[in-house]
């Protein structure tokens, strides 16, 4: 039984993980926190942290569980370039499983992605459009960054320099080099993701629909399970399911 510690507890994503944990005989959440608790004082508490907060306080929880050799599972979005070095040297004292997207299905889709994207290689205008509830404030999702950098590997090609974010005015015809994003906010979405292989005369789509939070927090407590027993080290969701 893998004991638990459960950030952001009052959120949607910790009554989430809170209310998954009832069902799931692998894990026992022996501890919950709210912003201004103290996870110092709970440190003997608990195996594993499962953190779905924000970046800032992500961080600061991830220094104290480097320094008490306690292993994390981050979900949170919307790290800059920086916060992400200082993940992975904190995964060289600490197992971590970090994934923008805990779901089970979207790990699945970023598979299929990959494979799409090796067999069709350049010959597709590629879009990733991403739907979330209106509280939503990273955009584009991570998850949707997470396809395009997956597409972009597959294809040879660096996110960074050929990502499009939106369009709008008169512009130049399409370049087929470019992956370009778009987003929707509104309502209570769960999450949606649609990846776009447009071709000449036909097209592909690989979607994925959540229609609820407890996919994100079974996938949370899953990788927690698999955590027991792992070396140090930054893992993702696709090592998590042996989708490698």
């Amino acid at each position: 039984m893998i004991k638990i510690a459960v950030t952001g507890a009052s959120g949607r994503m910790g009554q989430s993980i809170i209310a998954a944990a009832e069902q799931n005989k692998n894990v026992e959440v022996e501890a919950i926190l709210n912003q201004g608790d103290d996870l110092k004082s709970i440190l003997n508490q608990f195996d594993v942290l499962i953190d779905f907060t924000r970046p800032e306080a992500t961080l600061e929880y991830l220094h104290i569980c480097q320094q008490a050799g306690k292993a994390m599972v981050i979900g949170t979005t919307g790290f800059a370039a920086d916060d992400l070095q200082t993940i992975s040297a904190a995964a060289k004292n600490i197992p971590i499983v970090f994934a923008p997207n805990m779901s089970v299905g979207v790990n699945l889709s970023l598979k299929l992605l990959d494979m799409a994207a090796g067999v069709i290689g350049n010959e597709a205008d590629i879009e990733i459009v991403e739907t979330h509830h209106r509280h939503k404030v990273d955009a584009p999702s991570g998850t949707a960054l997470k396809m395009g950098e997956v597409v972009a590997n597959a294809l040879g090609r660096d996110l960074s320099k050929c990502a499009v974010y939106g369009r709008e005015g008169i512009e130049k015809p399409r370049s087929q080099e470019t992956i370009g994003f778009s987003t929707i906010r509104g309502g209570d979405v769960v999450g949606e993701h649609t990846a776009y292989f447009f071709m000449d005369g036909e097209r592909i789509e690989i979607t994925h629909k959540a229609s609820s939070r407890l996919t994100f927090a079974n996938g949370a407590l899953r990788a927690s399970a698999w955590l027991q027993g792992k070396s140090n080290g930054l893992y993702s969701m696709q090592d998590v399911l042996e989708l490698g």
